[in-house]
């Protein structure tokens, strides 16, 4: 369909323009390129995306049920589980902690809210060594200890990056 596509674009309408330019900068690793009252633009090289927040400046109710997440791949385990940690020492609105889903495409993950309530899965594909620790039952295992309740109440301010540039 596409002959050579360059870049992916991606705009959402924030409630906040100030906190989620400070997330998504934090997120993604990388200064706005562009800020204005009515915009922040960012161009993420390394995902090869152009991603666009745009003040909600009508009031109007926003859905984030309709857009069901934005999902930011890392490297491996290891990354996702240090994605967790930035992401609380941040002040992150963490959903689910890192965990490991078996049902379905098996992988590492981590659930987090933006500012404006949209839902931001970091992941990892399994090894196939990894796999291999698959339980009999599928259940999903915790990557932290006590991740279940460690997110909960725990809000910190910072700016630090959430993941490092895939290599």
């Amino acid at each position: 369909m596409i002959a050579a596509p360059g870049e992916f674009h991606v705009s959402l309408r924030v409630t906040d323009l100030a906190a989620s330019t400070a997330f998504y900068t934090s997120l993604f690793g990388v200064p706005a390129k562009e800020r204005t009252a009515r915009y922040t633009t960012f161009l993420v090289p390394y995902l090869h995306l152009n991603f666009v927040l745009l003040v909600n400046d009508k009031g109007d109710p926003l859905d984030t049920y309709s857009l069901y997440h934005l999902g930011l791949g890392v490297a491996d385990r290891a990354a996702v589980i240090e994605s967790y940690h930035r992401a609380r020492a941040a002040g992150a609105d963490i959903v689910k902690p890192p965990r490991t889903t078996w049902r379905g495409t098996p992988l590492h993950e981590l659930w987090l809210r933006d500012p404006t309530g949209y839902l931001i899965e970091i992941y990892a594909r399994l090894t196939e060594a990894e796999h291999a620790e698959m339980p009999a039952d599928k259940a999903p295992t915790l990557l932290v200890p006590n991740g279940s309740e460690a997110h909960r109440n725990e809000r910190q301010p910072g700016p630090e990056r959430f993941f490092h540039e895939p290599s």
